[in-house]
């Protein structure tokens, strides 16, 4: 419990600190962005902080998470949409990479794309790997975006939509 002369000595300490300069500001204007979680786990070393820290302030904004379950599933949103760029980024380097072949004499030919994906599907299917992959994060963004909908809705005090996700059985038997 707070007594009144912390309260008091926290107003006074309040009109002491804070950033004063349209400069500070600027630098400072992120930090509530950058709790670490999303720039520390999702970013791998030859990505840059500054386009994460971007996308989480438009998605932020357009999102609008008012507590703390929101804000996780907005995380979640946000991390799932950065490993989806960087699935799509990985996805052209393996293609440009497949398209060339090297003969033993160093000598590069380059592929078709059909010459390319028919290797790959019959060797390794990186490609089919790939594609799951991508489905799995795609997957985790709607799950997350659809239960914030919902969280949001009955905030707003509507009834929330149900689950995309619904069974259905379409047995013959009567």
């Amino acid at each position: 419990m707070t007594t009144e002369k912390q309260v008091k000595a926290n107003r006074e300490n309040a009109k002491k600190g804070g950033v004063k300069t349209p400069e500070g500001k600027a630098i400072v204007r992120y930090n509530a962005l950058k709790h670490g979680l999303l720039s520390k786990e999702v970013l791998l070393g030859n990505e840059e902080e500054k386009d994460l820290v971007g996308l989480c302030r438009r998605l932020k904004t357009e999102l609008k998470p008012a507590s703390e379950i929101e804000q996780v599933l907005v995380d979640r949103i946000i991390a799932n949409f950065w490993r989806l760029r960087r699935a799509m980024r990985v996805e052209r380097e393996m293609i440009e990479d497949d398209c060339k072949d090297e003969d033993w004499k160093g000598n590069i030919k380059q592929k078709t794309l059909g010459e390319a994906f028919s290797y790959d599907f019959t060797n390794a299917d990186t490609y089919g790997k790939l594609i799951r992959y991508e489905t799995s994060i795609e997957r985790g963004i709607y799950k997350a975006l659809h239960e914030l909908q919902r969280i949001q809705s009955a905030r707003r005090g509507e009834k929330p939509p149900a689950p995309l996700a619904v069974d259905v059985d379409i047995s013959t038997d009567k």
